[in-house]
Order: structure tokens, then sequence, then C-alpha cells
């Protein structure tokens, strides 16, 4: 029988978000975001017309939520301060009150119960008044930001002592600017590419303001990392291929964040298809001078790519896109979760963290999100009213099998949180898909319920570590 025992002070817990969790209640003055926004003029977008103010009512349950977080084994959890309910006008600055009142009592209860917070400053919601003045592609945004940053580290830093600038800044990327998952649901490489760098220069500044402080803790960044394999690595076309990929959607992410630098091959690509953004050469000094202390990883598959004969004018009518210089290689015989469609290979997460080791200074670094979301779990409800959610207990054992591998030969991984906590509402998809430890029973006033995964993390924590 195999042991897998993990180091002493592993950061075990889940991961969640301010607004796909929080819910909105009348005289919170949270001001709107973009998914309050959208939801306000195209509901029928959203699953079941299930809209971002009727999310898991964390604002009102987080004392309840803190104490099902000791009964599933959380030493650690991470989510994120909402800009729109803490500075509702990013214009004028001003505080909102209810705002500081309710991230004070979550970040003290989480501490007084034993759980340390992970506090993200930006997860998709860019405040709805900032979107229409152009959003991340607009660079007063960035400084904006900034000036966001800087209040949330003096309201909260005395306590706070992990902070995130942001979390996934590719899916603002592929959601606002390729693929239409988000506001502004345009369709512009280009204008993904500022935003990118926007979003590149905007954390380094936050770095910046962070580190200034002195205020004893440390900062870094999420990033979902999907290494890329090519369709046949003895293929020369194929490696290439997917060194593009790798670029594009892993390195120009990592490389500044981590070295300060942005990824010569990409930087090059950008010249030769007159995609690069505007920026001012002072950038490249304080990204250079401002990169992070700790990295969150978020795996949940791999990308696979192939060769593709590169044409000479954009497929679409929308100008180049990513896959016009690679082909998306659906591998045969793959394992697959089928309520998302998404790949499952465990290996990946090791190799993510590997590549960390060996190409990234061995940073510190941590399982920022992993989880299987599956559909329709009342199917696996039993008779005393539980869950029974054997295939994420496997999920998450073959994954943390290969994140012991990574600490067995050396990568300085420091925890593991699951997404998420409690099942949340997740943009487009509300409620279709459930992620959690702990269900919600929507019809019934956010009924929470643990899961048997709950009860699985809780003696897994506690003996930090498990047998297969």
């Amino acid at each position: 029988m195999a042991k897998y025992e993990f180091p002493k002070d592993f950061w075990w817990g889940s991961a969640a978000s301010g607004p796909q969790s929080e819910g909105r209640v009348a005289g919170d003055g949270k001001a709107d975001n973009i998914w309050d926004a959208w939801y306000q003029t195209a509901p029928e977008k959203f699953f079941n017309q299930v809209g971002p103010e009727k999310t898991s009512m964390v604002y009102q349950k987080y004392q309840e939520d803190i104490s099902l977080m000791k009964q599933t084994g959380h030493n650690s959890y991470r989510t994120s301060i909402q800009w729109s309910r803490l500075i509702p006008n990013p214009f004028t600055g001003e505080v909102n009150p209810e705002a500081v009142t309710f991230y004070n009592h979550l970040i003290d209860d989480l501490i007084a119960a034993g759980i340390e917070p992970f506090i993200n400053l930006y997860h998709f919601d860019m405040p709805m008044v900032l979107q229409e003045n152009g959003g991340w592609l607009n660079r007063e945004v960035v400084d904006l930001y900034t000036d966001y940053a800087e209040t949330c580290f003096k309201l909260f830093g005395d306590r706070v002592k992990k902070w995130f600038t942001q979390n996934e800044p590719i899916v603002p990327v592929e959601g606002g600017y390729l693929y239409g998952w988000h506001l502004p649901d345009e369709r512009n490489l280009k204008h993904g590419v500022q935003v990118a760098y926007h979003e590149a220069l905007a954390s380094a500044k936050a770095v910046e303001k962070y580190h200034a402080l002195n205020l004893g803790g440390t900062i870094g960044i999420i990033l979902n990392l999907m290494p890329t394999y090519p369709k046949d690595d003895t293929n020369p076309a194929d490696v290439k291929a997917a060194k593009f990929v790798d670029g594009f959607f892993n390195r120009s992410f990592l490389d500044p964040a981590i070295k300060g630098t942005f990824p010569s091959d990409i930087v090059d690509w950008l010249g030769e298809y007159d995609l690069m953004p505007t920026y001012h050469q002072s950038d490249l000094v304080i990204i250079k001078e401002n990169t992070i202390d700790l990295l969150g990883v978020n795996y949940y598959q791999p990308r696979r790519a192939a060769a593709k004969v590169i044409q000479v004018e954009p497929e679409g009518e929308n100008g180049w896109m990513p896959e016009d210089f690679y082909t998306v290689y659906d591998m045969p015989g793959k394992k697959v979760n089928p309520y998302r469609g998404w790949e499952i290979y465990e290996k990946g997460i090791y190799d993510a963290l590997i590549n960390i080791k060996d190409n990234y200074g061995n940073i510190d670094c941590y399982i920022s999100e992993n989880g299987m979301g599956v559909e329709d779990e009342a199917r696996f409800i039993n008779a005393n009213g539980q869950i029974n959610d054997d295939y994420r207990i496997e999920f998450i054992q073959d994954h943390l099998k290969w994140v012991h591998k990574a600490l067995e030969e050396g990568s300085h991984v420091h925890g593991y949180h699951m997404w998420t906590c409690m099942d949340n509402w997740s943009w487009l998809n509300a409620y279709k898909n459930r992620y959690g430890f702990i269900s919600v029973d929507l019809d019934n006033e956010a009924k929470r319920t643990i899961k048997k995964s709950g009860y699985w993390f809780k003696e897994m924590t506690e003996q930090n570590g498990f047998s297969d």
C-alpha cells in the first residue's frame, strides 16, 4: 500500500471568489461589475437564468461557512475582494464602509478559526463604470487598479499575509476579447494582447506598492497553467506549434510575473503580425523590478497542439486569432470529464510544477485551484441527505499523487486548494456544474450540506496525507 505524506504546515483548503460567492443584499453599497450588468441586459446567456445576485450568500452566511471550513479540514482559504464592492466609484476612490466591515469580519473570523486568509484582488470582475471606459484596454484603469490594491493593503494588510494581484489573467483576454465568455464580448486579438499587457503592468505596480509598505507578507499572482503537448513530439512542426501555444497562453504571463520580462519568441511573433501593444519604455523597468514572491497554480487540464499551415491572411472576418497559428489536437482515447468537456490528465499538474522548478527558479508556489465540476449531483444523494461524490475524492487523490511526486523531486510546492469550498456560481454556467466540498441548495435559502468529499478531506488533512 502506497502512502503519500505531505510536509508539516502544508496549506490545505479551497478557493473561491467574491463575485462567485458573496451575492448582493439591499444596503450593501456594492456597485455593478461586468457580470451584474451583463445579467441585467442578457439573462438568457446564463444557465437557467441564474445571475450573480443569487450566488451562495456568503455575505450573509460567512460565519456558518467558516465553521464548515473547519469541519472539512481547512487551514487556509483563498477568496477575493470585489473592487466594485470596496470602492463603488473608482474615479473618486471613496471606500464603502459596509464592505470594509464585511471583509474585516471575514478576515478576523477566519484567523480566529485557525484558517489563514489568502486574498486575491481581481477575479474577472471589472467594475462596470470602468468597463464603460474601456476596462483593461484603458491605461488609466491600470493606475486606478493600483490605487485599489494599495487601499486593500492598508485596510487589511496588518492581518492578511498572502496576497495575489490577479486570478488567471489569460481568462479576461480569452473571455472578453477572443471567445465571447465575458464582457465586452469582442473578437479582437490585438485588443486581447493590449489587455494582457496592461494586466501584467498592473500586477507589477501592485507588487511594487505592497513591497513598499513593508507589511511582512508575500504577494503573488494566480495563473491557470495548462502544460502544452505536441501531437507528435518527434515532429518538429508539432513541437513548434506546441511551443507557440505554451508561449501565448502560459509563458506570456509566467515570464513577466517571475522573470520580469516577456518571452522573446512571442514578442517577435507580435511584431511580425502587427499585434504589439502600446507601452511606455519605463513600464518595462517596473515589470522587471517588481516580480512576485509566490505563485498560485490553477490546474484543470492540458492543451494539445498540432502544426498548422499558416495562412497569408487570417481565416476569420475578425482578424488574426491564436488558432490561425496551430491546430487544437483532440487526442483519441483521452479521459474526459463529460460534464465540462475537459480532459482529465493528472500528470499535467506534475509537469506544471516541474516546469516551474526547472525554468522559473523553483519559486515558492502552491496549487491554488484544482477540481471537478459535475452536473446534477442530486443524483448521488444518499438516504442521509449527503452527496456521495466518490468521483471527486478519486480526482483529488489522483492529482495529489503527482503533486507528491513533484515534492519528492524538489518542487517548492507548499499547498493544495481545491476549487471550491461550497458550490458556487460560475459565470455563464451559473450553477450548472457543482465543484464544492459542500453542497448549496438554491431552493432552500442556500442551505449547506457537507458532501462525502468534505469529510474525506478533513480526515486526509488531519493525517497530512493518505494511503492508496
